[in-house]
């Protein structure tokens, strides 16, 4: 079934997926925000907004934040251009021009993420104006009892399911090791960020990735992929209709604890193909954005596309490629200068961390590893997913591997796995960044560091080398990686033992 058919039916099956999940019962399974005298339902019908605004006909939109019956001032409230603050009565009021679909707040610290049934972040309405083109959009927050400075949430790169085989693997694999880890948070907030290519084209399936995220427990925010766009369709723009309708707008913001976290677009479909590109509307945006941000504040940027993947270093090329990096990424940098700025992004399939700019981005492994290919991505990362924890204005992360333990951070190799390093054991420390030590111990004798360099994980070569493999994707191949650690023994290698020590001082073992 092509991409255009299958799409034509996600609207007409909506509804029943619905109905089948138990998501639309009048107990309501899970909070969310409304307009004012909206019926719960409504919003879930799925059904295509034609012709809901007129191109380019000003819209007025007004209306009240609240919590427990009390306005809640100084919230940020926009249309994904304009934007505009909540007064002490917690009224708003802004001008639309018409081509925007949605008004959407920045949730504040201290406040719940309010949700769709679905579990998925409802932070947003569509404009739907009325016959004096005035739209009455108003939100209700529910206070956090507990603060929210000490707080957690996960990173799910790449899903990118394309058929019920793919799915069931997420379900069965991603899901329940989720399940298994939340509980560890405590009374601690927690959310989680699909990062992009939540499908692998065949968007009829996101309703699958509600469910998986309604398993998790936790409330889940979207990010674009460019997997999760239709491609004949006449614009860029006209291209993210059906994630709007599942997930709201493709950027956003939000605060939680002293930590301010914004979603950019940058996939740009141009007919043909993509491009990592960040349009001139978000970056007006986001310059609004973070004015209301004091410079200093520790800022996390999430997208699909890396702003500067390292690939193209590692294969030799003078320059990165416009599919994996952002093209007017100087644009970003210059906006993020002023802050403790992280990147989190995904869409390459392998762990890295670059450090451009002052940024630090985190390009994370993915959850179907070489697109369920395997249990690992093609530079030798397992199948997993980012785990990050915040205290206050600090963050720290961990790469957690899917069906291990947070331990398991290392995967070490006899002498000669690596054909060119015949006399060398290796080992693949995949969330390895410069802050961290790599040493090798023979025995009980501590031998000293190893060496980093460019190589290809052992597994990875083992699994998906040659033609015909691996069976599901032979067009996967190993990738150079930089995380690959090596160390000259002239003996036998059974008594080796490699540890690493990240930039916390958390020791992790590997043994051959």
């Amino acid at each position: 079934m092509s991409q255009q058919d299958s799409t034509k039916k996600f609207f007409n099956s909506r509804r029943e997926f619905l109905k089948k999940a138990g998501l639309m019962s009048g107990a309501g399974l899970l909070p969310m925000i409304l307009p004012a005298g909206q019926a719960m339902a409504e919003p879930y019908q799925r059904k295509r907004n034609e012709a809901a605004m007129i191109p380019g006909k000003p819209v007025r939109v007004r209306g009240q934040v609240t919590s427990e019956g009390s306005p809640v001032a100084n919230v940020a409230v926009t249309d994904g251009l304009r934007l505009t603050e909540t007064d002490s009565d917690g009224l708003y009021e802004l001008y639309s021009d018409g081509r925007r679909p949605f008004v959407y707040i920045t949730v504040p610290s201290g406040y719940k993420i309010p949700l769709n049934p679905t579990g998925t972040a409802r932070f947003y309405e569509r404009i739907k104006p009325g016959d004096d083109d005035i739209a009455e959009i108003s939100f209700e927050l529910e206070p956090r009892r507990t603060s929210d400075d000490h707080h957690h949430f996960l990173l799910l790169a790449d899903p990118q399911t394309e058929d019920m085989y793919e799915v069931e693997r997420f379900h069965s694999e991603t899901v329940p090791d989720i399940a298994n880890l939340v509980p560890e948070f405590g009374d601690r907030p927690s959310f989680g960020l699909g990062c992009g290519d939540l499908m692998f084209d065949n968007l009829e399936l996101f309703p699958e990735y509600e469910k998986a995220v309604y398993k998790t427990g936790i409330p889940f925010f979207q990010v674009l992929g460019n997997h999760d766009i239709l491609f004949d369709v006449r614009s860029t723009e006209a291209s993210y209709e059906v994630f709007y309708e599942y997930f709201g707008p493709a950027y956003y913001s939000f605060d939680v604890g002293e930590i301010h976290y914004i979603v950019l677009n940058n996939i740009f479909w141009h007919g043909t193909g993509y491009v990592g590109y960040i349009d001139r509307d978000q970056l007006d945006w986001l310059e609004a954005d973070l004015a209301r941000i004091e410079e200093g504040r520790t800022v996390v940027v999430s997208m699909h596309i890396p702003v500067l993947s390292l690939q193209y270093r590692r294969l030799g090329h003078n320059n990165p490629p416009t599919h994996i990096s952002v093209s007017n990424r100087e644009e970003l940098y210059r906006l993020l200068e002023p802050y403790q700025a992280h990147i989190l992004s995904a869409h390459t399939h392998e762990h890295e961390h670059v450090f451009e700019h002052g940024v630090h981005e985190h390009i994370h492994g993915t959850v179907c590893g070489a697109w369920w290919s395997g249990p690992i991505c093609w530079d030798g990362t397992p199948n997993g997913y980012g785990l990050y924890e915040a205290r206050g204005s600090e963050l720290r992360w961990t790469y957690k591997s899917t069906g291990f333990d947070l331990g398991h951070q290392m995967r070490v190799y006899k002498k000669g796995s690596d054909p060119d390093a015949p006399h060398e054991i290796v080992a693949n420390v995949w969330d390895w960044d410069p802050e961290w030590k790599v040493v090798w111990y023979e025995g009980s004798d501590r031998r000293g560091r190893m060496s980093q360099r460019l190589g290809r994980d052992p597994k990875s070569v083992e699994l998906h080398s040659g033609d015909d493999k691996p069976e599901r994707r032979p067009w996967v191949n190993p990738q150079l990686s930089n995380h690959m650690f090596y160390a000259p023994v002239s003996g036998d290698d059974r008594d080796i033992v490699v540890e690493a020590t990240n930039r916390w001082g958390e020791v992790f073992t590997g043994r051959i």
